[in-house]
């Protein structure tokens, strides 16, 4: 069966030039996708302590990073594949030099192995989903796009690091992607969000523990062929004695 397509306009969410053109009209003046940082500040500094040598991907022009900084995070380096982005970011924080900035495409870190002790993303790996249009059947290039940025994700993890993804996906569309065995990570999620909101969720992964059995199931089937259709029903047998003229409704 052939694919639906997603809208058109969906697809701009993943061109570079759509977000340079965004950024150019915006500067620095922030947008904050999914809320800002007070809406989960409670289940993020959980995860983090003080000198945590934090990677925040797809930043855009979000103050979480300088809100970070300002609650005492000062190791902060944040990425944007674009440089119109990222340089009115720098522009704007020029006043934190514990802020870095960089141009960097998130499925191709140029990091060196086990960098960071905490990798952060709201939002970001969304933009791999925009030209999906069924969360139950994911396209085998979107599952590729969303394994080839993880895996770049755990290999700037330290031992031990935390890697955070908040997200709208829920746990049954978004855990697959994350509960791959070779990532080398745990896997738990938590419920976000005010009264009267659509609820977010946090996803926490832990670099060097295991992955519940329940979890490992879960990523297991993301690679499974979909079953086949159910066949049709067999027709109904034809009764020799009904009256068909009696059944139709002139």
């Amino acid at each position: 069966m052939e694919r639906r397509r997603a809208p058109a306009a969906n697809r701009r969410y993943g061109q570079r030039r759509f977000w340079d053109a965004l950024y150019e009209r915006e500067g620095a003046e922030p947008r904050e996708w999914l809320g800002g940082l007070s809406r989960f500040l409670p289940q993020l500094e959980a995860e983090l302590r003080p000198g945590d040598r934090i990677l925040v991907l797809g930043c855009g022009n979000s103050a979480l990073s300088h809100d970070l900084h300002e609650l005492g995070y000062t190791n902060v380096t944040s990425i944007d594949f674009s440089p119109a982005c990222i340089a009115a970011m720098r522009a704007r924080y020029a006043h934190c030099p514990g802020l870095r900035w960089a141009v960097m495409d998130i499925r191709a870190l140029a990091f060196p192995d086990a960098s960071f002790d905490v990798v952060l993303e709201k939002g970001t790996l969304d933009v791999l989903m925009v030209e999906e249009t069924d969360p139950w059947d994911i396209s085998p290039q979107a599952t590729a796009a969303m394994h080839r940025v993880l895996a770049e994700v755990s290999r700037v993890l330290r031992p031990g690091g935390c890697f955070i993804s908040i997200t709208f996906a829920q746990p049954h569309f978004r855990k697959p992607n994350y509960a791959q065995e070779d990532f080398g990570w745990s896997l738990r999620h938590t419920a976000c969000g005010d009264a009267g909101t659509f609820h977010y969720f946090l996803y926490i992964m832990r670099k060097g523990q295991p992955l519940d059995p329940s979890d490992l199931a879960l990523g297991r089937r993301l690679h499974q062929p979909p079953p086949p259709p159910a066949p049709p029903p067999p027709p109904l047998p034809l009764d020799n004695d009904e009256d068909y003229l009696l059944a139709i409704e002139l």
